[in-house]
């Protein structure tokens, strides 16, 4: 007769209400927060930046009164050209401040309703993200200075935050220790939409809007993406067992080291899979939580503690 494997170490807290059936010891430990402090605490308000009015820094020669309709229809034309040149160029030059965490009072007001953020907490999270950002540009400049065999990716300011950067994020402000499967679904579920590419600003705010504030259907929506695989749209037995055998050890007297896990997924759905049909819905998914909301990380932690979560947003704030 085998013996299931016991939970891994180092392998973080397991709140998995399936998972207490096999361990009854969880990781504790003090938050890590000294990275998002120095963030804050070194980072300065940006000051207000007034640009020139479009058109106002080139002199345009006086035209002769009574001129011919011809010119003064040619002077209209290129008086349009330049307002729409200079339209555009407001557009990109938004565009490359909101993909650099700087945001004015109309992008702030549209990101505080769109998330439960305030605007203190918004400004903050932009601060984050753009040290974040620059010290993954430094980084990567740093390495290709190291390593002449490696080019530094142009324009990596504007990139956003990578896999490296999120993990090591996840890992010493939000205290999730996970295994490498689980990290990158975070990772790939974080930005719906944009699956595995770096996370930009607006994918930075409201992926933490859930993440730390959302609602039970938002964190339902969050959590199912993250153990759907495939994103097929359903749970099946084998991401099931993918998500839950890297939760246990083997044991030198285990005869089947995947026993337990097995046992584990049968287990996850009797209690998951609401029409029986041997996989995993949304529905399904939305009604077992809904009915027992400790299933909601069932299958990996992809949440933080609630403690992670009252001390990052009192950084916020400070």
């Amino acid at each position: 007769m085998s013996t299931r494997r016991q939970p891994k170490e180092g392998a973080g807290p397991e709140r998995s209400a399936l998972a207490a059936a096999f361990t009854s010891n969880t990781k504790g430990g003090a938050m890590i927060m000294k990275s998002v402090s120095i963030f804050l605490a070194s980072g300065r308000r940006a000051s207000a930046q007034s640009r020139d009015p479009a058109g106002s820094s080139n002199g345009t020669a006086a035209q002769p009164t009574g001129g011919s309709q011809q010119a003064k229809e040619h002077q209209g034309a290129a008086g349009t050209g330049r307002t729409t040149i200079s339209r555009d160029n407001r557009r990109i030059l938004a565009r490359m401040d909101e993909l650099n965490g700087k945001l004015n009072p109309k992008m702030l007001e549209m990101y505080k309703r769109r998330t439960h953020f305030s605007k203190v907490e918004v400004e903050a999270l932009c601060k984050i993200y753009r040290k974040l950002v620059a010290n993954a540009s430094m980084n990567s400049k740093a390495l290709a200075a190291s390593n002449p065999g490696v080019i530094a990716k142009a324009g990596s300011s504007m990139d956003g935050i990578d896999r490296s950067v999120f993990r090591e994020l996840l890992h010493s402000t939000f205290d999730i220790v996970t295994e490498e499967t689980l990290m990158e679904r975070i990772f790939c579920a974080w930005e719906k939409g944009y699956e595995g590419l770096p996370i930009r600003l607006e994918g930075w705010l409201m992926g933490l809007s859930t993440f730390l504030k959302g609602s039970q259907a938002e964190k339902t929506a969050f959590c199912f993406r993250v153990y759907d695989l495939n994103s097929d749209g359903f749970i099946t037995k084998d991401e099931m067992f993918a998500l839950l055998r890297n939760c246990l050890i083997k044991q030198p007297q285990d005869e089947d080291p995947d026993e337990g896990v097995k046992d584990l997924v049968e287990i996850a759905l009797r209690k998951l899979d609401m029409d029986k049909d041997g996989k995993i819905s949304f529905q399904d998914y939305q009604e077992a939580i809904a009915e027992e909301p400790l299933l909601l990380e069932a299958f990996g932690q992809c949440l933080p503690s609630d403690r992670a979560t009252m001390s990052f947003l009192s950084t916020l704030q400070a």
